[in-house]
């Protein structure tokens, strides 16, 4: 009888798992949400940093300005030795 209704163990232990790793992604995006919250305190609270985080992460100038982009290559191994 414990395996023909809804309420069988296979059914619970599935739901159970399912309900572990709902609660794992729960703190991880709580964690998440105190970093960004974290973030902007910082940018917001600061003209000076917020236009630090727009000069270096979308490349922003003023007009009196240039921007130089400086890009480091890869090296690139020779496995063929």
């Amino acid at each position: 009888m414990s395996f023909f209704d809804m309420n069988n163990l296979f059914f619970r232990y599935r739901i159970a798992k399912e309900i572990g790793v709902l609660e794992d992604n729960i703190e991880e995006h709580k964690q998440a949400i105190a970093q960004l919250d974290q973030q902007k305190k910082y940018l917001f609270g600061n003209d000076r940093n917020l236009q630090r985080f727009a000069r270096e992460k979308y490349l922003m100038k003023k007009d009196n300005e240039d921007v130089f982009v400086i890009v480091e290559e890869e090296k690139v191994e020779d496995n063929d030795k």
